[in-house]
This record gives structure tokens, C-alpha cells and sequence, in this order.
């Protein structure tokens, strides 16, 4: 059994197309969204659509939950060009696409193998099981870590959220982020805007004859065509946008 998982598209579609023939090279078994689809970015009808044909598992993030309830992005962020590309986002999705992201679970259970249910359960979130707004980083700490996942019991915990690809250990559990396909992080706090890198990432957790395995995947893009996407879009405050690749992008 071999999954592939894929989070924080944030309505790059560019990156989508390209991480997904990537997992079409590596013949996974299912895909599982892990949240954060179609905000922010410039394409999010087209992510929409994308992952609908997907017919995958998939999980509600915090930005996804923007989109229902503007109380929640009021409590997690104050900055005006978030509340404005939110608004932007929700105003270019038909209602079927509104239902679509409404439809997305809190957290996922998957068994990999049946005759090991126990060793082979895979737990899917966006930030934490218990929110997703909460942060599971590699420098998170014990006492957190056991308050994020009291009351949950897997083989391996994987969530999104932070943008920043991980894997680490906690009492014999796995924990991994898949990174971001849509806007993959050079580090997962900043004080200003983040610092995006140029290419696009996700993983694939594989089972076979009772092991685990967690691959963290870097897939290529066209950064040129991902800035030409958000300078063809009316997306507001798209030089911030791609101002945010930039730093990464020919800069350094």
C-alpha cells in the first residue's frame, strides 16, 4: 500500500499539475489532501475542479474553514491582504466548489494493512487532531506535543499547515508534515512574509511485509509560469504574492 499525500495547494495550480505527475510516475495506491486548497493563490477554481476529479480522502484546513466562518480568520490572522484573498477566493468558486470544500473532514483514519490494523493506522489532519490552526513542528516539545495528540493513537500522525516538510519520533509514533505543494517554506516561523522556495513538495507513506515507510518528496516547477498564473489573475495583492517567491526564487 503506498499513499500519496498532498497539502496547502492554496490555488496553485501550477505546482498541482506538476506534483501530481509526479505521483503518477510512482503508481501510489491513493491520494489523501491534508488541507488549505484554494486561497491565496491565483487559481482556485481550477484547483477546485482538480482535486474534485481526484475523488480523494481529503481534510479541511484552517483556510478552507476561512472560507465558512470569517470569525475564525478574524482570530487567527489581522492582516488585511489574508481577509481580502480569502474574500477574492470565495467570490470566483461556483456553490458546488463551496460545497465541495465544505464537505472535507476534521481528521482521517486509514488503515494501510488490515492483518496489522494497530501497527499500519495512518492519522491524517491538517494542524493537529485536535485544531487546525495548531503547529507541529520538529522543535515542538514533549509536554505539547502529548497535549495535540491526548486521546489519539496511531502508527503514524501527518499533518500539513506549517508549509515545512518533517519527520520525527514521539514515544515509538512517526509524526511527518508533508510540506506544501502551493507554497513550500524555508521555515515554518517568520517575522515578516515568508521566504517561498522554488519547487513543490509532498510525501508518500508506503507499507510493505510490516514496515513503514515516509518519503518526503521535492517536485520542480516553472517559477516563471507560476508568477505569470497570479500576474494574469485579478488576485489582490498579487505582488506580495509573488514578491514571497521571489526572496528564494533568482534572488538566492
Amino acid at each position: 500500500m503506498r499513499i500519496a499525500l498532498i497539502s496547502d495547494i492554496h490555488g496553485n495550480m501550477v505546482s498541482l499539475k506538476n506534483v501530481l505527475a509526479d505521483i503518477e510516475r510512482q503508481q501510489v495506491d491513493d491520494i489523501v489532501f491534508l488541507g488549505d486548497l484554494a486561497t491565496l493563490g491565483p487559481q482556485p477554481r481550477e484547483v477546485v475542479t482538480t482535486l474534485r476529479n481526484l475523488n480523494c480522502h481529503c481534510v479541511m484546513g484552517n483556510h478552507d474553514t476561512f472560507l465558512f466562518d470569517p470569525a475564525a480568520m478574524q482570530a487567527y490572522s489581522q492582516d488585511t491582504w489574508i481577509g481580502e484573498a480569502v474574500d477574492w477566493c470565495k467570490a470566483q468558486l461556483a456553490p458546488e466548489d463551496l460545497s465541495f470544500i465544505y464537505s472535507f473532514k476534521p481528521f482521517l483514519e486509514i488503515t494501510l494493512d488490515p492483518h496489522h490494523e494497530q501497527a499500519s493506522k495512518l492519522f491524517c489532519f491538517h494542524g493537529s487532531p485536535r485544531s487546525n490552526v495548531d503547529q507541529i513542528v520538529a522543535t515542538t516539545s514533549i509536554r505539547r506535543l502529548k497535549q495535540m495528540l491526548m486521546g489519539y493513537e496511531a502508527a503514524i500522525f501527518a499533518g500539513g499547515h506549517t508549509h515545512v516538510q518533517m519527520i520525527r519520533q514521539h514515544k515509538g509514533t512517526l509524526i511527518m508534515n508533508a510540506g506544501s505543494v502551493g507554497q513550500p517554506f524555508a521555515q515554518s516561523t517568520f517575522k515578516h512574509a515568508p521566504s517561498v522556495l522554488p519547487w513543490a513538495e509532498y510525501a508518500i507513506i508506503g507499507w510493505h511485509e510490516g514496515a513503514l515507510n515516509v518519503d518526503l518528496r521535492r517536485v520542480p516547477i516553472n517559477l516563471d509560469a507560476v508568477k505569470a498564473a497570479a500576474m494574469d489573475s485579478d488576485l489582490p495583492a498579487k505582488h506580495t504574492w509573488i514578491n514571497n517567491w521571489q526572496v528564494n526564487g533568482k534572488g538566492k
